[in-house]
């Protein structure tokens, strides 16, 4: 079947014109603060617009279908698309002058990876910043959900592209039509997000401050707007408190928070996989601060122990490290790292579990873990009685063979694509620490990494082809490899 190329140009359109009105809220600030930016990102805005419109008007006579292969295609490029335009405003301001480096930044905050080439984040004009904070925010809930929501209006139909950017269990729908769940998701995305803003502002961050953690948190993304990270508020506890919070939430699956908004209590404690992925985060908790209260050599400065107490700190240092980790929102309050051995190998372990399906969190997900290790302790009962149908169950319910088998699927080529990341940045240089902490934090889209890159540092010191690698595989993560990786067969392509 021949590809309806210019319904995929007109969708690509659209997009660039949603990222170029962000940008103009960018420009806004920037001249708000008179950061001496304000042109350049307007420019930026402008050109993003101009040839979102162009492909738009060249394209009006479009067919409006999409299918499963153009809506493939449609969340694959319009990623990269909108990292390519998101690139604009520094380049113009001259932020980042580095293509390579500016892709990267870019990259990283769509995929809400949060990982940084910047040095001296403070430096930056305030314009600049928030643009970095929006490209988390834009792609936390995913840019073609966004977009799903408006189409309608075109007369399109979007089933084909929510399937494509939110593949794998638990997608539940709040509503029949798609553009009514896109809708509810955003507006539940957006509410979070103010009510965020408007507690950080009250605990003690300015508002510019408060506004840009909220739409990093939310997106489960991690960019800050200061140097140090969530350590720079480490005397604060109210404010970190507040970020565990909203990052616990933005690691939970969406659908739960909707049945809390409307009354639905029941259904939140009967999920299964809210109770595991809350019972993982309290017991990973205590490990993580018994580790840390019975190390004496952990530096006094890093935690502040005088505010409320040395117990109480180490138990917000440990839940802040865990939630981030687990959610892949990346924010800082210590270096991890630094902590003691067992610890470092114990959060490199985390960055492999994800948060809840459903979420704006990266990684594996609960909700695959379990359904593995679910179907692995029943390959037992299988051995002992090889006649009996016995079904893997999730939430009292059976889970189809086709939906194990995906998982499984996944989980392999999962680590197969963190052993291939890992050499990769091996043979560009890395030492094997290094390598195999940003392979898996590019990939689960964390942030944070291990050695060179360790939670103090940055990704500046990566060569030009690692920075491109790590932006691959942080697309990779952020679709949930299939949607990426089944553009690269042959029979994708075949004219059937």
């Amino acid at each position: 079947m021949k590809l309806n190329t210019r319904i995929i140009i007109h969708i690509l359109g659209l997009l660039l014109l949603c990222n170029g009105s962000f940008m103009l809220l960018a420009a806004i600030a920037s001249g708000i603060y008179k950061d001496g930016a304000t042109m350049e990102i307007m420019l930026a805005a402008i050109v993003t617009m101009l040839f979102g419109m162009m492909a738009m008007f060249y394209t009006r006579g479009h067919k409006k279908e999409v299918k499963k292969r153009e809506g493939y295609i449609v969340v694959t490029f319009g990623w990269i698309v909108m990292s390519i335009s998101g690139m604009l405003p520094y380049l113009f301001s001259g932020a980042i002058p580095s293509i390579t480096d500016a892709f990267f930044e870019t990259m990283s905050g769509y995929t809400t990876t949060g990982a940084s080439i910047l040095d001296n984040i403070e430096a930056l004009p305030k314009g600049i910043l928030l643009w970095r904070s929006l490209t988390h925010w834009i792609g936390g809930m995913g840019i073609i959900v966004l977009a799903i929501a408006i189409l309608p209006l075109l007369g399109i139909g979007g089933m084909q592209l929510f399937a494509a950017e939110a593949p794998g269990p638990g997608g539940d729908k709040l509503h029949p039509r798609i553009t009514d769940t896109a809708k509810r998701l955003w507006l539940i995305y957006f509410g979070y997000t103010v009510l965020e803003t408007l507690l950080l502002k009250f605990a003690g961050m300015s508002f510019f401050d408060a506004i840009n953690h909220a739409l990093a948190t939310m997106s489960t993304g991690g960019f800050s707007t200061k140097n140090a990270s969530l350590a720079f508020w480490n005397d604060q506890p109210l404010i970190q408190y507040i970020v565990i919070l909203f990052m616990f939430l933005a690691g939970s699956n969406f659908v739960l928070s909707y049945f809390a908004l409307t009354g639905k209590v029941q259904r939140i404690l009967r999920d299964e996989e809210f109770k595991y992925y809350l019972g993982f985060v309290v017991i990973f908790t205590i490990v993580v601060a018994l580790g840390i209260y019975f190390r004496a050599d952990v530096p006094v400065s890093d935690f502040h122990p005088m505010v409320l107490g040395e117990v109480e700190s180490t138990i917000r240092h440990g839940l802040f490290q865990v939630v981030a980790v687990i959610t892949t929102t990346g924010f800082v309050s210590a270096d991890f790292t630094s902590w003691t051995p067992f610890l470092t190998v114990f959060f490199f372990g985390l960055m492999f579990l994800g948060g809840s399906a459903g979420s704006t969190a990266g990684g594996i997900k609960v909700m695959r873990h379990l359904l593995i290790i679910k179907n692995g302790i029943l390959e037992f009962k299988r051995t002992l009685h090889p006649n009996a149908i016995i079904p893997v169950r999730y939430n009292q319910k059976t889970v189809t063979e086709h939906i194990v088998y995906n998982v499984i699927a996944f989980f392999v080529l999962y680590m197969l694509l963190f052993i291939i990341g890992s050499l990769v940045l091996g043979l560009l240089g890395l030492d094997f620490v290094s390598a195999v902490g940003g392979s898996a934090s590019s990939l689960g889209n964390v942030g944070p990494a291990l050695g060179s890159l360790n939670p103090v540092s940055n990704y500046n010191s990566l060569p030009a082809a690692g920075k491109w690698w790590c932006s691959f595989l942080m697309l990779l993560g952020r679709l949930e490899l299939f949607t990426v990786l089944i553009l690269l067969t042959p029979y994708f392509w075949k004219k059937t």
